[in-house]
């Protein structure tokens, strides 16, 4: 029973992964000020061309002529998407100034707006829904400006509303929020999570003879994963740091290519195994790469500036809180089912090549920019 329960949680976390393609986030950014906020929201060309159809002549690369054309639809679309409320006090949003501008990882719309709230502002609520129902995993990082406060959040389907108070920041609330976000982005980075499940699912066993072995005793398996763990930590937290302070700075295609392209070893090491012992190398050298990976959320939900260490500390804590929480819930249990067939045929082998094949996916569409499956459908 134990055996699958296990193999069930791990099918239900395995389908919203099938749905993730190339990171797809928006910036939206609030300046509050009396009873006004003025707005920027930067969203991806390729997010809007996949709503909407921008490229009107399909040959695979938008205008400006066609993104201008489109202006009226793109405004229409967003704003149906978004809802900001001051107090109990709906705000009306009008559109302004329409730009582009160019992230990382390729150009992005800019849609300016004001919004009058009709009184002075102590606090607000942001409704957001863009995409959620042609991308599960589309993601809007809010960044809200207040005096010399800044605060921040993460939109998702599961997070659709935000309710933020117009104070100046203090320490142990930003605290709490950046931990959170830490605690958020490592179990909704699927990449991430099937990392650290390729290195966990052998963890239980002894490679012998070109076969898996079940582990005699829990001990020396707790070792060995707290070893992969702490070396998987150390990593990302110097690069996460470094990245941060603009020390380093890689795109985000290449980084996230990256991420995919570890997934895919990880996994794969399991299936043909190069790499059976001191495994804890191979999480140090690709949580190095991860580490880049989890700046790149960081610095664009915005750091304060006066805060700078605290957060980066909190974030990084929220995203340790959040690996150890997996790693505490998979541990004990695959313990347990180690010498059942299923754990290594299943688990093991056949989840590996699921995980290979899934990451795949990712590698393709991230390093290529574009989207192998049109997922729409599963939400229609």
């Amino acid at each position: 029973m134990l055996f699958r329960l296990i193999l069930y949680l791990l099918i239900l976390a395995y389908t919203p992964m099938l749905h993730a393609h190339k990171a797809s986030d928006s910036y939206l950014t609030l300046q509050a000020a009396g009873e006004r906020i003025d707005g920027r929201w930067d969203i991806a060309l390729r997010d809007l061309d996949y709503a909407l159809g921008l490229d009107g002549d399909d040959n695979g690369e938008i205008t400006w002529g066609e993104v201008r054309g489109r202006r009226a639809a793109v405004f229409d679309y967003a704003l149906s998407h978004l809802h900001i409320t001051g107090g109990k006090q709906a705000c009306a949003l009008q559109p302004g100034d329409y730009l582009i501008d160019t992230h990382t990882d390729g150009a992005y719309s800019v849609l300016m707006f004001t919004a009058a709230c009709g009184a002075a502002l102590s606090n607000i609520t942001v409704d957001y829904s863009l995409l959620f129902d042609l991308d599960p995993q589309h993601r809007g990082l809010l960044r809200v400006e207040y005096g010399q406060a800044t605060h921040t959040a993460v939109l998702g389907p599961a997070h659709p509303r935000q309710l933020i108070e117009l104070a100046e920041a203090r320490s142990g609330a930003a605290f709490w929020q950046y931990l959170q976000e830490g605690v958020w982005h490592i179990w909704l980075g699927y990449d991430h999570i099937l990392f650290l499940l390729s290195l966990l699912f052998p963890a239980v066993l002894i490679r012998h003879n070109r076969i898996w072995l079940p582990a005699e005793q829990f001990r020396p398996v707790l070792f060995e994963v707290v070893k992969i763990v702490t070396a998987f930590t150390v990593a990302h937290s110097l690069t996460l740091s470094l990245a941060t302070l603009g020390v380093i700075a890689l795109p985000s295609r290449w980084v996230e290519s990256a991420i995919a392209a570890s997934v895919v070893l990880a996994a794969l090491n399991n299936v043909y195994p190069l790499i059976s012992k001191r495994l804890w190398l191979v999480a140090f050298g690709f949580g190095l790469i991860h580490g880049l990976g989890f700046a790149n959320v960081l610095k664009d939900l915005g750091l304060p500036n006066n805060m700078l260490v605290l957060a980066l500390l909190a974030f990084n804590l929220g995203v340790e809180t959040g690996q150890l929480a997996i790693v505490s819930a998979f541990l004990p249990a695959a313990f347990l089912c180690r010498r059942n067939w299923g754990y290594r045929r299943l688990l093991v082998d056949a989840g590996s090549v699921l995980i290979v094949l899934i990451a795949l996916v990712w590698l393709t569409e991230r390093a290529m920019n574009t989207q192998l499956v049109d997922w729409a459908f599963l939400f229609e």
